[in-house]
């Protein structure tokens, strides 16, 4: 029985000095004139960011010369000063938005906790307001994140685009498509959440709603060159 014991323990020893020696081999391994600095870099303007080199390079297999100079002038904060350091910028191609197309690399628009040190301070704070097809319907991020501990991922990787008007421009943003499961009733099915067809006015705010949110409340007697003007 002790034979036994000292067997295990020996052979748990064993293998955590292998561990050890196999952690050591990789860190050594990395070389920061190939593969550029080893600690992330992380920027605090527009919003907390961080990057990692090794990802990209070591294991990614990318040269440095395939982002700098022409991406990025290699030079601490520069990209800042560009303006291109931006979610919509990226979109039309630059920064990172030059390989996270989602073609070469996955799009800039998702997976946001690749990057985003902290995806809460991306959340808007205003609703989101829909008129079509009917007038309105607005959604509120925070009840899904803080309230109900989403992420961004939860809705961002197939059930709606990161794009402003997405789903009004995909022509089916209508409650059969969510009692078919999609959109919204990808969750608000009666299991999840709230079955889609029930608590209309969570969601349904109505035209007199969407007035007093625009501060237009009162607009209804009014001649329509005052309504004009209250919009």
């Amino acid at each position: 029985m002790m034979q036994n014991r000292i067997k295990t323990v020996g052979a748990i020893l064993l293998a955590g000095s292998f561990f050890l020696a196999t952690n050591s081999i990789a860190a050594e391994a990395y070389d920061e004139e190939t593969y550029g600095p080893e600690a992330p870099i992380a920027w605090d303007k527009p919003t907390k960011v961080t990057f990692s080199h090794k990802v990209h390079t070591m294991d990614s297999g990318l040269a440095c010369d395939s982002c700098h100079d022409e991406l990025f002038t290699m030079e601490s904060g520069a990209i800042l000063a560009t303006g291109t350091m931006t979610m919509a910028a990226m979109a039309e191609g630059k920064s990172c938005g030059s390989c996270h197309d989602g073609n070469t690399a996955f799009a800039s628009n998702t997976k946001c906790a690749s990057c985003h040190m902290d995806v809460k301070e991306l959340t808007p704070e205003d609703p989101i307001v829909w008129t079509k097809p009917v007038k309105a319907v607005i959604f509120y991020h925070k009840a899904h994140i803080e309230d109900f501990g989403l992420d961004c991922a939860a809705c961002h990787e197939g059930t709606f685009a990161m794009e402003t008007g997405s789903a009004i421009k995909a022509g089916d943003f209508t409650m059969q498509s969510l009692y078919d499961g999609k959109y919204c009733g990808t969750c608000h099915d009666g299991s999840t959440a709230f079955d889609s067809d029930t608590r209309c006015n969570s969601c349904h705010i109505g035209v007199k709603g969407y007035n007093r949110m625009m501060g237009n409340d009162g607009v209804h007697g009014k001649s329509p060159q005052e309504t004009k003007a209250g919009h």
